[in-house]
Order: C-alpha cells, then sequence, then structure tokens
C-alpha cells in the first residue's frame, strides 16, 4: 500500500499541471479551474481508424499548402525577371482630318490616324537583369526543394503515425489480457486464503501485481488516444475536412 502511494503525488502533480495547460489553451487563467472534469473513461476512439490513408489527404495539412503556395509565388519572379529583360514598346496613336477645303475638313474620307511605338531599353546594364532572372530561377528551386522536404516530413508524420496506432492496438489487447490474468490470479489466492492453503502475504503480492498491469492498461488506453490525435494532427485536422470524392477512399 505505501507503494501504490509513492505513485500517487507525482500523478496528482501532473494531473495538476495537464488542467492549466487545458485552461490556459481555453482561454482561461490556470488555476481557476475548468468547467468541466474529464476522465478517461469518457473519451472514445472514432469508430472506425484507417489503416492506410490516400496520398492527397497530406496536401490539406497547412505547412505543406503554405509551401505549395510559396512555391508558386516565388516561379512567378522568374516571369516578372524575364518580362523585365525585354524591350519595353509603348504605342500612341494620333487622329487628325485632312482636307483641301474647310467645308470638306470633318467629311468622311478626310480623318487619319497615326501610329508610333517607342521602344526603350537599358543598353548597358553589366548583367545585372540577367542575373536577377537566375536569383529568381534559384529561389524557385530552393522553394521547390523546401516543397519537397516539407511533403517527404509529412509522409513520415502519417506513417509513424499510422504505425504507432498498430502498435498501440497490441499493446491495450496485452495489458487488457494482463489485467484479467491478474485479476484471476487474486481470485484463486483469495479462495487459498480463505481455505488455509496459502498466506496473507501471496494475496498481497497478487493484488500489488494486479496493481502494476491495471497501470499499465491506462497507460495503454492513453497512448492509444494520443496517438489518435496525433493522426489527425498528421492530416491538418482530420480527413473528414476535405470534399469527398468518387477517386478517393479510406480503406
Amino acid at each position: 500500500m505505501a507503494q501504490a502511494r509513492l505513485l500517487l503525488a507525482p500523478l496528482e502533480k501532473l494531473l495538476a499541471q495537464q488542467r492549466n495547460l487545458l485552461a490556459t489553451l481555453t482561454g482561461r487563467f490556470a488555476g481557476n479551474g475548468l468547467p468541466a472534469a474529464f476522465e478517461l473513461r469518457s473519451f472514445g476512439l472514432p469508430p472506425r481508424l484507417p489503416l492506410s490513408l490516400p496520398a492527397d489527404l497530406v496536401r490539406q495539412r497547412p505547412d505543406i499548402r503554405a509551401a505549395e503556395a510559396n512555391l508558386h509565388a516565388v516561379n512567378a519572379q522568374v516571369g516578372v525577371a524575364i518580362a523585365n529583360r525585354l524591350p519595353q514598346i509603348t504605342l500612341t496613336g494620333n487622329a487628325g482630318s485632312s482636307a483641301d477645303a474647310i467645308s470638306r475638313l470633318f467629311s468622311p474620307g478626310t480623318i487619319f490616324w497615326t501610329v508610333a511605338g517607342n521602344a526603350t531599353q537599358t543598353v548597358f546594364d553589366a548583367g545585372t537583369r540577367y542575373y536577377k532572372q537566375k536569383a529568381a530561377e534559384e529561389a524557385t528551386a530552393q522553394a521547390a526543394a523546401q516543397y519537397r522536404s516539407v511533403v517527404l516530413t509529412a509522409f513520415q508524420n502519417v506513417a509513424d503515425v499510422l504505425r504507432a496506432l498498430q502498435s498501440d492496438a497490441r499493446a491495450l489487447n496485452a495489458a487488457v489480457a494482463a489485467e484479467e490474468s491478474a485479476q484471476r490470479s487474486i481470485d484463486l489466492v483469495r479462495r487459498q486464503v480463505e481455505q488455509g492453503q496459502v498466506s496473507t502475504p501471496v494475496l498481497l503480492i497478487a493484488q500489488q501485481a494486479y496493481l502494476q498491469t491495471s497501470l499499465a492498461r491506462v497507460q495503454a488506453q492513453a497512448a492509444r488516444l494520443a496517438d489518435t490525435v496525433a493522426l489527425y494532427q498528421a492530416l491538418g485536422g482530420g480527413w473528414w475536412n476535405r470534399a469527398p470524392s468518387s477517386g478517393t477512399a479510406i480503406q
């Protein structure tokens, strides 16, 4: 019993810290408490967790969308740099009228148009515009590499979480089986104590083993819930945020 009580104080401290964190995240002052109490059994997993996900679901992640938008913006600068190297042409038009008599000055057939073009271009810029274009192209290559890195990291996150969920399921099943086995052991030892076959310390050892298996089961449940939340985060909020498509389905 004394050994079990040693575990209580650190857990109470961690619980208080997590409640303060929840209060802060919800815009409240830490220490004022929460409007509702949460217990582990009040949380539940989705009715169906996917074992595999379509690749295009990852595209809704904010970091991928930001990297993609940055790539488009930087790529547009290449077109601007190329356009700046071309001659800037300005066309102007003037209307007039010509006739041999004032009475026919604005009659049909006497109106004429003159169009003049003006092309301007820097004669010598020491390659400034050329190097600006090269700089824009290199910036585009850098943005493309960053985009690829973000995408690869996103796929790694999703793969890691899916693997963790599979491991969590096996760990939880093993923890539940161990707890049930420890409970059966307590029942068996209790009957033996009642019949005088074993002493009371043997029952205490069985109860201590049951306590350890119960803690392991609770930790396995919490780990599975945490990894489920991590899956939502890795997908940028969850697969339900994406518009349904006939060609894409969760398996």
